[in-house]
């Protein structure tokens, strides 16, 4: 099931995508389903006449896990880590489907990162990784922005990762997805720049959600970023980043001054 936030007027709202006739559409929630469950209005509405937004926007966090591709630790400083490796990137860098990322005036360098995101769908904590599917909601695609100058100067990530607009998620959730057989594709204007089979990951997705919840508990709608493959590289003012994720679908994001 793929699960979407849109707007077609003033405020958000939730529903299911899906076709009839061979037409998109979308079957309105009467509430947030992290929260309401899955209750239909009635009403259905075409994709191509509403715009997607964020599917979740965090009340907690979005924990991101670095080097979780052993390629992508190679081109990094070569060191594989012998448990995930955890930082969090605040609520407010979350944006949708079609949102800028807003290159800021303090960064000389600002690259793509196109990742699995899950979706938390319970509240959790010291959840074993042979539980981990009860707790999720499903999974989305995301791009985890990151100023690399700033990386390398600061020696700690929360500036680097956390700008404003440095997390797009979307288009939308499903909730029926294999972490373990799908790709992530990245393309910069056009050109493949990542692309690498999502069971390549160093830790799984139980492994994450077990880790992280031994020592932070997870809330509903909370965020994580599971890890970039290899081929990581610069945006620049104008471009446009699209993360494919097979199973789910393609987030596209322009990349515009700040």
């Amino acid at each position: 099931m793929r699960v979407a936030r849109f707007a077609d007027g003033d405020d958000p709202r939730f529903g299911v995508v899906g076709a009839e006739d061979g037409v998109e559409t979308i079957a309105v929630l009467k509430g947030d389903p992290l929260y309401a469950g899955f209750e239909l209005t009635g009403q259905k509405i075409p994709l191509a006449n509403v715009r997607l937004l964020a599917p979740v926007i965090p009340r907690s966090k979005v924990i991101g896990i670095g080097k979780n591709y052993a390629s992508h630790a190679a081109e990094m400083d070569g060191t594989v880590p012998s448990e995930p490796l955890v930082f969090l990137k605040p609520n407010t860098s979350v944006v949708g489907p079609d949102d800028a990322i807003m290159y800021p005036s303090a960064s000389g360098r600002v690259d793509y990162e196109g990742e699995l995101a899950v979706v938390i769908g319970r509240i959790c904590k010291d959840i074993a990784a042979a539980d981990a599917a009860k707790v999720i909601f499903g999974y989305t695609v995301g791009n985890d922005v990151t100023a690399r100058d700033l990386q390398a100067t600061d020696g700690q990530w929360a500036r680097s990762k956390g700008f404003d607009t440095f997390c797009p998620l979307g288009p939308w959730i499903e909730t029926d997805f294999d972490p373990t057989s799908s790709r992530v594709t990245t393309e910069l204007d056009g050109e493949v720049v990542q692309d690498q089979p999502t069971s390549d990951m160093v830790f799984d997705v139980p492994t994450l959600i077990a880790h992280v919840s031994s020592f932070m508990t997870l809330l509903p709608g909370d965020v994580i970023l599971t890890g970039t493959p290899s081929g990581i590289g610069p945006m620049s003012v104008g471009q446009s980043v699209s993360v494919t994720i097979d199973g789910i679908g393609t987030l596209t994001n322009r990349v515009v001054a700040a």
